[in-house]
């Protein structure tokens, strides 16, 4: 386990969190413009493919953070049975949800470690629809577009705010802490299509702690103590394949989670991948 790692464990993360958020509102042109150079150059960020490309347009940090990018900039893949990829970034980890016979299903993290999909939900009975279906971990690193969209037409049922810890999700975090993406504060968004229940799991990280949904604005923070859940069945919330669902502000993971025979996974995907919202993750059947 790495310094930085080791040090997450006692840290105040919340706090933190909360102090690097001020800063990614601050409206100081100098600290703002500080912020939006240093990630720039530090990560590479291609501003060329951003609706709005000059870097001293944006009126904060998390409005350059959370830009939107040219219509044409993405697109999703042409065959109408793809699953799309659900943001730019990494693949964490992706596969078989391995079935543990009492309902629940285990998630493969890294390096030996798993998770259960209950412990991930926060919730038994949620988790059923999902023991020996699918998952894809995609991780957002600093320099790429932290919109997420739908992998495929849904109609918003609930959505479950999870409290937890917020540890960092880089790869020396992922191979160390033990049930990281369980542990981390997140929002479980429970979908309906056609093919069946659709789980995104939107899981904060430390100094990336902000949610939000285009159907309710910010989720997090405010930072939870308790499980809360949204009821949203008869709302009529349906988005199409591809639209916008919900964005990081500032970065993070997100999981799909797929039920048995919905899909097959797309099999050139590996660890460690770099992935294009849009792109195929999955064939339908």
């Amino acid at each position: 386990m790495g310094f930085v790692t080791t040090l997450t464990y006692v840290l105040p993360h919340r706090l933190l969190s909360s102090l690097a958020r001020r800063l990614a509102y601050s409206r100081n042109r100098a600290v703002k413009q500080w912020l939006i150079d240093t990630v720039t150059r530090k990560f590479g960020v291609d501003l060329s493919e951003a609706a709005e490309p000059d870097p001293r347009a944006y009126p904060t940090f998390n409005a350059f953070f959370t830009r939107a990018l040219k219509p044409d900039a993405r697109l999703p893949d042409p065959d109408p049975r793809s699953l799309l990829m659900p943001a730019d970034g990494h693949i964490s980890q992706c596969g078989p949800i391995e079935p543990l016979g009492d309902g629940d299903g285990r998630i493969f993290q890294a390096k030996g470690r798993s998770f259960t999909a209950a412990e991930l939900l926060g919730d038994v009975d949620a988790a059923a629809p999902f023991a020996d279906g699918l998952f894809a971990t995609v991780y957002l690193s600093p320099r790429d577009y932290h919109r997420v969209h739908m992998p495929w037409a849904g109609t918003l049922r609930e959505t479950v705010h999870v409290p937890g810890r917020l540890f960092s999700v880089g790869t020396d975090a992922v191979a160390s802490v033990p049930g990281l993406f369980a542990r981390n504060e997140r929002l479980v968004c429970h979908f309906d299509t056609d093919f069946g229940p659709m789980c995104l799991v939107m899981v904060g990280a430390l100094l990336v702690s902000g949610v939000e949904t285009v159907w309710s604005g910010v989720e997090i923070p405010a930072y939870g103590d308790r499980i809360a859940r949204k009821d949203y069945r008869g709302k009529g919330i349906a988005l199409d394949r591809f639209a916008e669902m919900a964005r990081f502000n500032y970065g993070s993971t997100v999981i799909v989670l797929l039920p048995k025979h919905a899909a097959a996974l797309s099999p050139d995907l590996r660890p460690e991948q770099p992935v294009r919202l849009g792109q195929r993750l999955a064939g339908v059947n």
